[in-house]
């Protein structure tokens, strides 16, 4: 059973986004993509417009804090956000 709790919501026009902070209660860490669909799902947004900063929980404990960036688009979102990784060649192409 999950519960979520709302610590922080802040609205940054400059970015054009919502920078929220959550709580969430459950018995499994949550994976990146779960935590998206779960801050998508509260904010009636889409995943793909979610960006997640980080995901804190102590060992052994029940309770994680996410920080995450809600986008009013996927553009807007790829716009500002960084790339941490280039993308990988396939096996056999041409270089």
């Amino acid at each position: 059973m999950e519960t979520l709790t709302i610590l922080n919501k802040k609205e940054n026009p400059l970015f054009n986004r919502k920078e929220v902070e959550i709580n969430l209660n459950t018995d499994v860490s949550p994976k990146t993509n779960e935590a998206e669909e779960i801050i998508a799902k509260e904010f009636s947004t889409s995943a793909e417009n979610v960006k997640i900063k980080h995901i804190k929980g102590r060992f052994g404990s029940t309770s994680f804090n996410i920080a995450a960036n809600i986008y009013n688009s996927k553009d807007e979102k790829d716009k500002t956000e960084t790339r941490t990784k280039t993308p990988r060649k396939k096996k056999g192409a041409k270089k």
